[in-house]
């Protein structure tokens, strides 16, 4: 990993030289255009995610006591489930 510690122009012009040489030059059109539309689809999806309103906040707004009420109530009504499913 020496090598890519080093910035230098050499490295560059060898990484480039690799790309040309593995996908030739009618294909990185497409590549870089590939990429692109990559880049664009990722910065959509963080955007999105941005835009979201955080659940985080709904619990915050929520007292302690409530969200206890409410697993104990859910338990129950798990075992209450299981209990019924072993009668059966």
């Amino acid at each position: 990993m020496l090598l890519f510690a080093i910035e230098s122009p050499t490295i560059i012009i060898l990484v480039v030289a690799a790309i040309f040489l593995l996908f030739g030059g009618s294909k990185l059109p497409q590549l870089a255009k590939a990429l692109g539309q990559s880049k664009k689809a990722f910065k959509e999806g963080i955007d999105e995610a941005d835009a979201k309103p955080d659940s985080r906040s709904k619990l915050d707004s929520v007292d302690d006591e409530t969200l206890f009420e409410e697993a104990r109530r859910r338990a129950q009504q798990m075992r209450a489930d299981e209990a019924k499913k072993i009668e059966r």
